[in-house]
């Protein structure tokens, strides 16, 4: 496949606000040639995550991390990859992000796409897979091939991104999964993935947990707000039981009490951790991608796109982080192509 000079991007504006229009415009960009373990992806899809709205105005940027798309070009040290090849991946947030026609990223962190799904739906899922595995499995130790059947876990965000897949690695894992929903649409989605219980988490958790008949679990996997749920989880969790956390808290944690009392590990899962540092097991973060696809193209595991929101433009990718901010949002959403109007199109160097 031939290799363009150039790309059109969407970049975000530093400091200003999501209601102003011009918060995010075109670019158009250079492309670079693959270099060491890069490939050079033409972008099909993208999806939008939490982490694009907490980085949106430090500086001008192009986000966005999970995309779906082909394989144009391998740098020297790629093996598995050719270009034409169809695959999936949520990037590194030390580059530039998937919120352009072309974009380069580690070999090492990308999968063969799911066969059976379309690019959307595949989009959807690489971040969230990534966070919801590792979580799971290299955070909190649980087996996924089911030796810790029967434990129980409590998700507090279950209709989110990461939530909707983490119920379902549960789930297969064999664990006993209640998540939190506090709205009926939402208990409904995450009972569809196949949450044992649902409670809500607008209201005290721990007489809901109670009267579902878990009082204690084994297991919490918080991918929600750290600061208002700690002393719940603190009662909540079982003597020697784990925590895993993903948002950063706004103010100082008691680590003692409860958690103290019990013996209970406490854990962070940060998606990023891997490439960021280039760590000796980078290349797990595409393992993780192909083993999940596989779960996908045998029915174990299903899609959690949302909504599409039709082709990838500066104001399209802007209601996404308005929707994404209400906190409101259920699976993900996707954008699919590329806006055909070639107008404000800015050079950049």
């Amino acid at each position: 496949m031939k290799v363009p000079e150039t790309m059109r991007a969407v970049v975000f504006r530093a400091g200003v606000s999501l209601d102003d229009p011009d918060a995010a415009g075109w670019v158009e960009m250079p492309v670079s040639a693959p270099e060491g373990y890069d490939l050079l992806v033409k972008v099909g899809a993208v999806a939008m995550n939490p982490v694009d709205t907490k980085l949106r105005g430090g500086r001008d940027a192009v986000l966005g991390f999970d995309a779906a798309g082909t394989v144009v070009a391998v740098g020297p040290f790629v093996t598995g990859f050719a270009p034409g090849d169809e695959i999936y991946y949520a990037g590194s947030i030390l580059r530039p992000g998937s919120n352009a026609t072309h974009q380069l990223v580690d070999a090492r962190i990308v999968a063969a796409a799911p066969r059976s799904l379309g690019r959307a739906e595949a989009a959807a899922l690489p971040l969230t897979v990534l966070t919801a595995w590792e979580a799971l499995f290299d955070r909190l130790g649980i087996d996924p091939h089911g030796s810790h059947a029967g434990k129980s876990l409590l998700i507090i965000g279950g209709a989110g991104g990461v939530g909707s897949i983490a119920i379902q690695l549960a789930k297969r894992a064999g664990l006993r999964v209640v998540a939190t929903a506090s709205r009926k649409e939402s208990e409904e989605w995450c009972r569809s993935l196949g949450a044992d219980a649902c409670v809500n988490h607008a209201a005290d958790l721990a007489p809901q947990m109670a009267a579902a008949g878990f009082p204690e679990v084994d297991c919490i996997a918080n991918f929600n707000r750290t600061d208002e749920y700690w002393k719940t989880m603190g009662d909540l969790i079982a003597p020697q039981g784990k925590v895993v956390l993903i948002v950063e808290p706004t103010g100082e944690l008691a680590l003692g009490g409860e958690f103290k009392r019990k013996s209970a590990v406490i854990a962070w899962e940060f998606m990023f951790t891997r490439p960021m540092f280039e760590t000796a097991d980078i290349a797990r973060q595409g393992w993780i991608l192909a083993e999940v696809a596989g779960m996908v193209d045998r029915g174990e595991i299903r899609s959690t796109l949302a909504e599409c929101l039709g082709a990838v433009s500066p104001g399209r990718l802007i209601e996404g982080h308005r929707r994404i901010l209400t906190g409101r949002t259920m699976g993900k959403l996707v954008l699919d192509g590329w806006e055909s109007q070639e107008s404000d199109v800015s050079p950049t160097n």
